[in-house]
């Protein structure tokens, strides 16, 4: 469900959806492990900052198929609409893909490729354990957090499991992945600074514009939490340089 990689096939009942947000991270850290075969790949080859750049930003698109991005997309046409809540939530539903989305997908492409490209050095640990930090806060959301509707694959996911071990399970993890970027230094401990910021504008946003969270918007906190989070490990690593 949470990526594009062929897997068993499990039924889709609650016995087979109760623990389903528990594997959520582990998608993260098959696509840190690809970007560093991708880095080491990159390194080896000499290639040019552009060519790296484009591998890192495709790889967890390709991992995942997309599906989160879709859900940024639905959720920026939303916000643009300037909509009350029940209106958002609609717009959310429409299968078509409006202006905003388009336009807001082009510069969150333009940003994490720019940001890959311009990174001057690949902390493998560091990027893989905030790919799963962001997917153990959107889980974490679902299993906390009010849901928009009592519709969707997000109610699906939260009526089917144990709310509660699930919660404290992902909590767990949460912390455990913030403690490993704390122990990579300035650049670990700024990406979980990023991870958390986003994440508390994601539950305010959430609450005050849909009335609740969605799938739609689990993905979008996804994607912009990366992001920013490769912002943070960017501005990191140039300021460093900039002091030495």
């Amino acid at each position: 469900m949470f990526s594009a990689i062929p897997m068993p096939q499990v039924d889709w009942d609650k016995g087979g959806l109760k623990y389903m947000l528990w594997a959520f991270p582990l998608i993260g850290a098959v696509m840190g492990g690809l970007c560093t075969l991708w880095a080491l790949a990159a390194d080896a080859l000499a290639l040019p900052a552009v060519l790296r750049g484009a591998g890192f930003c495709l790889i967890p698109l390709a991992v995942t198929g997309g599906v989160h991005l879709d859900g940024f997309a639905d959720t920026c046409d939303a916000l643009a609409s300037y909509a009350p809540p029940e209106k958002r939530r609609q717009i959310l539903k429409d299968p078509h893909m409006g202006a905003f989305a388009a336009i807001r997908l082009c510069g969150w492409f333009v940003a994490d490729f720019a940001l890959w490209a311009a990174l001057p050095q690949f902390p493998a640990i560091a990027v893989t354990l905030g790919f799963c930090l962001s997917r153990a806060l959107s889980g974490l959301a679902v299993a906390r957090w009010p849901l928009a509707s009592d519709t969707g694959l997000v109610h699906t996911f939260a009526a089917a499991s144990d709310r509660t071990a699930t919660g404290r399970f992902l909590t767990v993890i949460a912390l455990l992945l913030t403690a490993g970027l704390a122990a990579c230094g300035a650049q670990g401990i700024a990406m979980a600074v990023a991870a958390y910021g986003v994440w508390l504008y994601y539950r305010r946003m959430a609450r005050v514009q849909f009335g609740g969270i969605s799938g739609d918007l689990a993905g979008w906190f996804v994607q912009t939490c990366e992001v920013w989070m490769l912002g943070a490990l960017c501005a990191v690593q140039y300021l460093v340089a900039a002091w030495h």
